[in-house]
């Protein structure tokens, strides 16, 4: 998976596409938040915002900034309360079109290839957990299998090839059926490096998923793997390798207990659709023409992203502060 979506000049990533937007005519393969409509980054600037005040930090560090679109969206409405935009992307394409974009705010906007020993600020992670590479596990006639990759000679493509392990999802699956899942060290392992680096702040990553015991609930039996192409959607990534994104939904208590574990604290989880109706999205939307405020209402509708997208707050420092966003509907329990 790593390979199919990073490798230097053939993965996803590595190419030169056009990836996000919003019609296939454009060249795009799918859609992301900052795309749909400019009040998502407007929306998530109060809830940086604040964050930079409650920690007495003044710089945004993104992950994964895509097309640029969220960076650009942010340093609009936070102005003068951001002195530093860092972008961490491991895509050159990718950098390169975030460069031309945010060229107005000069040297404010920085690109960094590693992290420094201590960051402090705002981080901010919006669909990046789901493009790092998941493990897959299969259970056959009641044995666990990992699911990897072959290449089939006599047909001259790749292939699903299973071998016997002794690794496991973190809940029992109850029933005998057959069963395929993830499980993801990846993304794990991200958030405890952010937690090494991050002495002073805090940290935003949204995306879409669920916690535990939904996540491996016994009828989710082929899990969750799928890809994009042209905003159409397949579940066999053996097939145009590199010309399509390869995507897995998250386990955000994997994720909230990987960062307790690693020191920091879970300020909040909500969905997309409380978390932006928490930071002032219903009367900003009476602000807008009608031609955009259904673009900006899909953001919340429960069978658009309002409900299957999440949002999870991790804080580090000694810092008592409630971050707005998650003032109504917090699921941190449900974790």
């Amino acid at each position: 998976m790593h390979l199919a979506l990073y490798a230097d000049g053939l993965g996803y990533y590595a190419r030169a596409s056009q990836k996000f937007g919003a019609l296939p005519a454009s060249g795009s393969d799918f859609i992301t938040a900052p795309e749909l409509s400019p009040v998502f980054g407007q929306l998530l600037a109060r809830q940086v915002a604040q964050a930079l005040q409650a920690t007495g930090t003044r710089q945004v560090w993104e992950f994964g900034a895509g097309s640029g679109a969220l960076a650009e969206q942010l340093l609009q409405a936070l102005g003068e309360q951001v002195q530093r935009y860092v972008i961490v992307d491991v895509s050159g394409h990718l950098r390169a079109r975030q460069r031309q974009r945010l060229a107005a705010w000069g040297e404010r906007v920085q690109w960094l290839d590693q992290l420094p020993e201590a960051i402090e600020g705002v981080i901010v992670g919006n669909e990046v957990l789901d493009a790092m590479p998941v493990q897959l596990l299969a259970r056959q006639n009641g044995q666990w299998h990992e699911r990897g990759v072959r290449w089939q000679a006599d047909g001259n493509r790749l292939a699903w090839q299973d071998r016997p392990t002794a690794l496991r999802p973190p809940l029992e699956i109850d029933g005998p059926q057959d069963y395929l899942t993830e499980i993801h060290p990846q993304a794990e392992g991200f958030i405890r490096t952010l937690a090494q680096h991050l002495r002073r702040g805090a940290a935003l990553l949204i995306d879409y998923g669920f916690p535990e015991a939904e996540y491996y609930h016994p009828q989710r039996h082929m899990g969750t793997l799928v890809c994009h192409r042209a905003h159409q959607v397949d579940s066999d990534p053996l097939q145009e390798v590199g010309l399509k994104d390869i995507t897995a939904h998250v386990n955000f208590t994997a994720m909230a207990l990987a960062a307790q574990q690693a020191g920091l604290q879970v300020l909040g989880y909500t969905s997309q659709a409380h978390f932006l109706v928490n930071c002032g999205l219903l009367s900003q939307l009476e602000l807008l023409p009608s031609t955009s405020r259904g673009q900006a209402a899909k953001l919340i509708m429960e069978h658009e992203m309002g409900e299957l997208f999440k949002v999870l707050a991790l804080g580090a420092g000694a810092h008592d502060w409630q971050p707005l966003g998650f003032v109504q509907g917090d699921r941190t329990h449900r974790l």
